[in-house]
């Protein structure tokens, strides 16, 4: 069993250039408070600190500092790393049921908003958009149990393509009978 290899107390203590280093590549106010330390076997230390750029939960602003003999620390990689866990994709949730989520609060929203004082012409507007009414028809039972819709046998977006086919067939057999009136012999006349 190898034990951790003994950290650089200067290095350790460098926090003031870790955070320069930090500053010339992000603005100030997306550097958090210091969250770790972590030792490498080659002698290098990760000074790491917590983010605060949107969209990068559980990451890391990771500055490596190393220290050749008597010299001052110094900087060799700056770089903002995913911490435990945050690559990690959140628990699976089908779609039907983010939909019947989501229109539970559309509704409580809808019923907060009686207190408002809106104009009237825009509700009127909202209740007479017929996308919205179809939602309210759906429930879990729309859809299979992987979320996707179900769809009923020739239906693609809403368009019968049995419909579509049958419309296609007629134009063939009109065309099909002006090809064979054009190729009829004219001494047959």
């Amino acid at each position: 069993m190898t034990s951790k290899p003994e950290a650089d107390p200067r290095l350790l203590e460098a926090h003031d250039l870790a955070l320069a280093a930090l500053r010339e590549i992000t603005p100030a106010d997306t550097i958090g408070a210091p969250a770790d330390v972590r030792v490498e076997d080659d002698g290098v230390v990760s000074l790491r600190f917590e983010n605060r750029l949107n969209g990068y939960p559980g990451w890391f602003w990771t500055v490596s500092l190393a220290r050749v003999e008597d010299a001052e620390p110094t900087v060799l990689e700056v770089e903002l790393l995913p911490g435990d866990g945050a690559l990690l994709a959140p628990e699976w949730v089908p779609w039907a049921v983010r939909l019947a989520e989501y229109q539970a609060a559309q509704a409580a929203a809808a019923d907060g908003d009686d207190d408002t004082d809106k104009d009237d012409d825009d509700d009127a507007d909202f209740d007479d958009d017929a996308d919205v009414d179809d939602l309210d028809d759906l429930d879990a039972t729309d859809f299979d149990e992987d979320g996707s819709p179900i769809l009923h046998a020739g239906d693609l977006d809403g368009v019968d393509i049995d419909e579509l086919a049958e419309g296609a067939d007629e134009d063939e057999d009109d065309a099909d009978d002006a090809d064979s009136e054009d190729d009829a012999d004219p001494e047959d006349d």
